[in-house]
């Protein structure tokens, strides 16, 4: 292993005189000292190539940074073992962060961007740094630090554009009325958690098709804003009419992606990379004493964060992946040993709003006083809720779990359920089904004026359904 030697500040003026006089003996016997460090050869400096480096538009492994000067050695030294200290600028207390470099003074862009990425994240945003640069000279095993001085250099990571949000469009969101390729709902946003998009560059939706060979596109959420759909930006599989269920994705010249069969699914985006995945969609369950154990409630999400709307007792129930119990079970603390104890509530009996995430193995419940009808249908129009009975489940009739009105008059016009008498739980339709959001679609659902039964099955995003019964 090289060793490396250390100059004190006598050695540091030979070396001085040494580059004015041609003589560098004292070179060949460097001075041994407890701690590093780096000396400066006069006229032998780094001198910057660049003053801006984009690493996603650099083509090549690596960039030159720097040169350096042609400054002679003492004689039988070479130089080695270049390579860059970097902090950012202004942040003299930062850690240091340490980049290899060649003596032509290039470095791996990978290296580079990673530094960007440690103190500023992935977001492709220029950032301004110090690099000092320092390197050995060696001879005959023995080294002598050399500082070659330091330069400004702003630099931006090596990452693609990643949107706030993306859409959904194609065949399965066509409907009466509807152009599913030229319009957006909520029901069309992908999900995405509330980190920053460089840091969690994965969005998620769930959707149900019910024809073969469904196509697709995604649009990302600034071409929305800017009221251009196919503006430049358009995301879509590389191969045109691909029905793979995985696959690379590029936003020049997409193509449509095409799904064969009808089913629920779930659409992952990984937006860093650029890739896709399909799957079919994956659902969680309720069953426990609140629906007879038989029966079971819905959970809608995206494989790891749920929510579903029930009514809960303090009798016991476990959250399953398949109603027929042929899945994985959640009992308490979410075990999913088949013979784990039942999840009980401390919360009183009630209808709730239940949120869970697997990942953490928690679960989150939202009492539900009230779901109301409100809308130019209803009979308080927009102004306030006419509530809604919630009808508990039977054991005897094996029915219930809906809330109900009776023979309330509605005009012929839109309207939402919502919870709470308040704006954030919502309940509407869209077209085709029921769905809720905290800002749910109002589309017409009343044809006509007249008396009616209402059953709403608030139950989860995409499984809601509404029957109304004219008298």
């Amino acid at each position: 292993m090289k060793k490396i030697f250390l100059y004190s500040l006598a050695v540091l003026a030979s070396v001085i005189l040494a580059s004015c006089n041609g003589d560098y003996d004292d070179w060949a016997q460097p001075q041994h000292n407890p701690q590093e460090e780096a000396i400066t050869i006069p006229g032998f400096t780094a001198t910057p190539v660049v003053q801006s480096i984009d690493c996603s538009n650099v083509t090549t492994d690596s960039v030159s940074i720097f040169t350096l000067s042609e400054a002679a050695l003492p004689e039988g030294f070479t130089l080695d073992n270049a390579r860059l200290e970097i902090i950012p600028q202004g942040e003299d207390n930062a850690i240091k962060k340490n980049v290899n470099a060649s003596i032509e003074g290039k470095s791996a862009v990978t290296e580079l961007s990673e530094v960007i990425v440690s103190f500023y994240g992935k977001r492709p945003i220029a950032h301004s740094f110090v690099a000092h640069v320092y390197l050995n000279a060696v001879k005959n095993g023995d080294a002598v630090l050399i500082d070659a001085g330091k330069f400004n250099l702003e630099m931006t990571p090596k990452s693609p554009f990643i949107d706030s949000g993306y859409y959904l469009v194609g065949d399965m969101f066509n409907a009466e009325g509807v152009d599913g390729w030229n319009t957006v709902s909520a029901k069309q946003a992908f999900m995405h958690s509330d980190k920053d998009v460089y840091d969690d560059p994965k969005f998620t939706i769930t959707f149900e098709t019910k024809k073969a060979d469904q196509y697709w596109k995604i649009i990302p959420k600034k071409n929305i804003d800017a009221g251009n759909f196919w503006a430049d930006g358009v995301v879509g599989p590389k191969e045109n009419g691909s029905s793979n269920m995985k696959g690379d994705l590029t936003n020049v010249g997409p193509g449509a992606g095409m799904i064969k069969e009808p089913g629920k699914y779930k659409l992952t985006l990984n937006m860093m990379d650029y890739s896709y995945t399909i799957e079919p969609a994956p659902e969680l369950y309720m069953k426990g004493d609140a629906n007879g154990w038989d029966g079971y409630d819905y959970l809608a999400g995206d494989g790891v964060h749920y929510t579903g709307f029930m009514y809960l007792n303090q009798n016991g129930f476990k959250f399953t992946t398949a109603p027929d119990w042929s899945g994985t079970g959640y009992g308490a603390n979410f075990d999913t040993a088949p013979n784990a104890d039942n999840i009980v509530i401390t919360e009183p009996a009630g209808y709730y709003k239940v949120d869970v995430d697997l990942s953490t193995k928690k679960y989150t419940l939202t009492e539900i006083k009230s779901i109301g009808i409100i809308g130019s249908a209803a009979p308080n129009g927009w102004d306030s809720d006419v509530d809604l009975t919630y009808v508990p489940y039977n054991k005897e009739t094996k029915e219930g779990r809906y809330w109900e009105a009776k023979n309330i008059k509605l005009k012929a016009g839109e309207c939402k359920f919502r919870a709470n008498d308040a704006w954030d739980m919502q309940w509407g339709f869209d077209g085709d089904k029921f769905v809720f959001s905290n800002n749910a679609p109002q589309k017409q659902f009343v044809p006509e004026e007249g008396t009616y039964d209402i059953k709403l099955y608030a139950w989860a995003n995409g499984y809601a359904k509404c029957e109304f019964t004219k008298k």
